[in-house]
């Protein structure tokens, strides 16, 4: 089984080396600045004692004022997942890095996440629609749609 890491051990891990990236912490989860994203992503990724190495899913949540996207971190070698989130301001056009450079595996759920919820990920290698038509209008899963 998987052991969730202490969200406030690694955040002050990620505030040791990016003073300004992490906005929130809870026991469950690290909240970063949608600026800091992949440079703490990169580290958790790189540093050799976490060793992130999969990222299992990315979800996207609409809270009408921000969308939120949610993280789940895995280490293989060392057999522990974290929880990392970060919020994207603005329903024009809503935008954040893609991590696709560090995990293969966010390809298709960012392009999934850009087509039902219109999030745009700066430096996907392939961003376009996944499960809708590509003169389909809008994102069906803002809480905005009609």
């Amino acid at each position: 089984m998987t052991v969730s890491l202490s969200a406030w051990d690694v955040a002050n891990q990620i505030k040791e080396q990016f003073p300004d990236a992490v906005s929130e912490i809870n026991d469950q989860a690290i909240l970063v600045r949608s600026e800091s994203l992949f440079e703490v992503a990169q580290y958790l990724k790189n540093r050799p004692e976490l060793n992130f190495d999969y990222l299992n899913y990315i979800s996207a949540v609409d809270y009408f004022d921000y969308f939120e996207l949610v993280y789940q971190l895995i280490s293989i070698n060392h057999n522990h997942s974290l929880i990392l989130k970060t919020r994207c301001y603005g329903r024009d056009n809503p935008t954040l890095p893609s991590l696709v450079s560090l995990w293969r595996g966010a390809d298709f759920q960012e392009r999934e996440i850009y087509d039902l919820i219109g999030i745009t990920f700066k430096g996907h290698p392939n961003l376009k629609r996944i499960v809708l038509w590509d003169g389909f209008q809008g994102h069906p899963l803002r809480k905005d749609y009609l």
